[in-house]
């Protein structure tokens, strides 16, 4: 496993697994929402989902880690760590000025308006030292082949060395049993408004059996 920290080494490697995550994720409601203006064309919204996933690795890199494997680029997965609050507003401002330039007006109002739904409701059941697997995508075509569990792992097991929860939040009840097997569990669900959708969200303790 490689726990990304810096750039990558080629170009393409990186196209590759954000072109996986593209597949993987396309149709989960969130990334649907965002990219609504792009509904009619589904090029451009892949060119622009490719984009997002690429920003979100780099992303990764510097306020936590994206895991890949060097044997296989179908996913990664992405998690954000503990970080002064300097930093973390710093990041948001970034983050918003790269969004402005992918997402047309409806879904950059989505987006706002989703991560204004979910963020205080994470806080209520979240602590402010715990881990985030903010993405984790594997293409259909290569799940069940123990991918995700490989590209959880390291970082699982690290979190555990330091004592650390970490969390993630899903719209997908089918990968609920997934989480599970990994220490994670529902604390709580919500319908979020703006693609009245369910999603939960898990949560799992420092575990001293490895996973």
């Amino acid at each position: 496993m490689q726990c990304m920290t810096g750039p990558f080494d080629e170009r393409d490697h990186e196209s590759a697994i954000s072109m996986s995550l593209v597949e993987a994720l396309e149709n989960d409601p969130f990334y649907a929402a965002i990219t609504r203006d792009f509904s009619g064309d589904d090029v451009k919204r892949h060119e622009v989902l490719e984009a997002y996933f690429d920003y979100s690795m780099k992303e990764g890199m510097r306020l936590g880690c994206c895991t890949i494997l060097p044997d296989d680029d179908r996913g990664a997965a992405i998690w954000i760590m503990p970080r002064p609050q300097r930093l973390l507003a710093e990041s948001r401002s970034e983050k918003h000025r790269f969004l402005e330039s992918i997402l047309g007006r409806g879904g950059l109002e989505d987006y706002h308006r989703i991560i204004g739904f979910m963020s205080p409701r994470a806080r209520e059941v979240v602590g402010s030292s715990t881990w985030y697997l903010s993405i984790l995508g594997v293409p259909p075509n290569a799940q069940n082949r123990g991918l995700g569990r490989r590209l959880l792992e390291p970082t699982l097991y690290e979190a555990d060395g330091v004592d650390a929860e970490c969390y993630l939040e899903t719209y997908s009840p089918r990968s609920i049993s997934f989480y599970e097997r990994l220490g994670f569990e529902c604390v709580v669900s919500h319908i979020e408004p703006v693609t009245s959708s369910e999603y939960w969200i898990m949560i799992r303790k420092p575990s001293k059996t490895p996973v």
